[in-house]
């Protein structure tokens, strides 16, 4: 009995110091943060989500042991989602509206959330695709990042809209990029340069014991769909189309990188202060292709919509966050939250002090979430818009493409509205049924839609020739004064 009495103490006291460091509070606790964004993955887009054809098992086992936002809302395209997290506001509050035609530069009076972890003793680094701006004022070594290695505009060979001039003809392989201050030519497919020169950059900030944000901001899977040959094969060898191996191969390159990741931090004994990150930066593309010469449609997790639409497949994506001991494994928060949210969750776990002088934030602090899931969360809503619309064509477009989200309702185009929890799909319009609740989120939108107009400072301008693009200039300049150095990440 005396053995059996000491064992409940001991097994009770073990429950005790095991449930008093799940509650402790993550206020201040200054984890090293590194967010890996995907571009244009869905829901559908992983093994864990359903996706019967693609095999993640390194994210596979990341999501297992990660606590999961089963109800994460982005922004429909590319610059706009970016916006949100380096802002903390929605993105047409900030004056991006679009990802190309200049409108895609988010405003310089934003305290950007980079600066706002320098300002707590953070190292910043930028790895991939920026998408806010291409000018100098714009640039993250502007912005607050210390290292940076990126691409122009929003894709590696959109030299119409910015990137640099060569990449045209080496599309995702032997990249033109810009390394902080320097043009260079690296070597290799650009998601593996992208994850190496990332992990030599945090390898270097673990071995100098600093504190450090990394910004892992693929390309991939954005079009044009190209992959290295080893991880197309099995798709072609099962019958689908070009474009489909294409982007599953990038997509299984990008989950072998961060399985590689995921080992070296570990061999680091770097996770225990490290919160890691996986998420994408808005809906699937490439919904459709061929399987053996019959058309097929992909998986999107059931959801209406893909990229560029105002639908929950436009906006709802994974969002797995890992940080060992400290949050719950294999956990699910239910709430409605939001990129928006991001900025104040990671100042209040780095200990931010923000400034009383810079732009009111839009979003909340998922830090609460983090240490209870099942934390009161109160409802809000959640404005989208595809934006996107031609010059001078603003008010016409205000409630085209566009969406309300609530925890339970979400308004499509200022007329359909769907209960979420149960039809995710959205198929049942319910309408008509509920007169009071589409009045209620028109009246928000309409009363947002107004606030918003000022804000939007990049609207009208004009077109900027491709020659006569930021990145096109400086490449050229820089060729003729000293050519284009071939650069590659250090070894870790």
């Amino acid at each position: 009995m005396k053995n059996k009495s000491q064992f409940i103490v001991i097994m009770l006291f073990a429950l005790t110091c095991s449930m008093s460091a799940q509650n402790k509070s993550l206020k201040n606790t200054r984890p090293n943060i590194i967010l890996v964004m995907t571009d244009d993955q869905g829901m559908g887009d992983l093994a864990c989500m359903g996706n019967e054809v693609l095999k993640t098992p390194n994210i596979d086992d990341f999501y297992g042991k990660s606590t999961r936002f089963t109800d994460f809302q982005v922004s429909p395209t590319c610059a706009p989602t970016r916006s949100a997290i380096m802002s903390g506001n929605r993105p047409f509050e900030v004056g991006v509206t679009h990802t190309i035609l200049q409108r895609e530069r988010m405003a310089l009076n934003v305290f950007t959330m980079p600066q706002a972890l320098q300002s707590a003793g953070y190292k910043t680094g930028l790895f991939g695709k920026w998408h806010l701006g291409d000018d100098e004022a714009y640039l993250p070594t502007n912005r607050g990042f210390d290292e940076v290695l990126m691409h122009g505009a929003g894709g590696i060979g959109q030299t119409r809209y910015g990137d640099f001039p060569p990449n045209e003809e080496n599309l995702y392989f032997d990249n033109v990029l810009l390394h902080n201050d320097t043009i260079v030519k690296t070597k290799g497919f650009c998601t593996d340069v992208f994850f190496d020169s990332a992990l030599a950059w945090i390898k270097k900030q673990n071995d100098a014991d600093e504190l450090y944000f990394a910004y892992v901001a693929l390309n991939a899977p954005h079009a044009p769909l190209v992959a290295p040959e080893e991880y197309k094969k099995r798709f072609l060898d099962l019958g689908y189309d070009d474009g489909t191996a294409g982007r599953y191969g990038m997509i299984e390159n990008i989950d072998d990188n961060f399985g590689e990741m995921m080992q070296k931090l570990k061999a680091w004994n770097a996770l225990e202060n490290t919160l890691v990150i996986f998420m994408t930066d808005n809906g699937a593309t490439h919904l459709s292709g061929s399987l053996n010469g019959e058309k097929v449609t992909h998986f999107n997790a059931n959801l209406r919509g893909g990229k560029n639409s105002p639908f929950e497949g436009g906006t709802h994506v994974p969002a797995f966050w890992y940080w060992k001991g400290k949050l719950g494994e294999g956990v699910d928060v239910d709430g409605l939250t939001s990129h928006i949210d991001m900025y104040q969750t990671f100042s209040e776990l780095a200990g931010v002090e923000l400034p009383k002088q810079m732009q009111e934030l839009s979003g909340r602090s998922l830090v609460p979430l983090l240490e209870n899931p099942k934390a009161q969360w109160s409802d809000r809503e959640l404005f989208i818009h595809c934006g996107r619309w031609p010059e001078g064509k603003r008010e016409e477009a205000k409630y085209a493409k566009s969406a309300v989200r609530t925890e339970q309702w979400r308004l499509d185009n200022n007329s359909q509205l769907y209960n979420i929890p149960i039809d995710p799909s959205e198929e049942n319009d319910v309408a008509v049924q509920n007169p009071e609740v589409v009045a209620q989120l028109r009246s928000a939108y309409d009363i947002w839609w107004e606030n918003v107009k000022p804000l939007m400072v990049n609207e009208d301008l004009p077109m900027v020739a491709p020659e006569d693009q930021p990145f096109a200039k400086r490449y050229n300049k820089q060729l003729q004064e000293f050519g284009i150095p071939d650069w590659a990440p250090q070894q870790f």
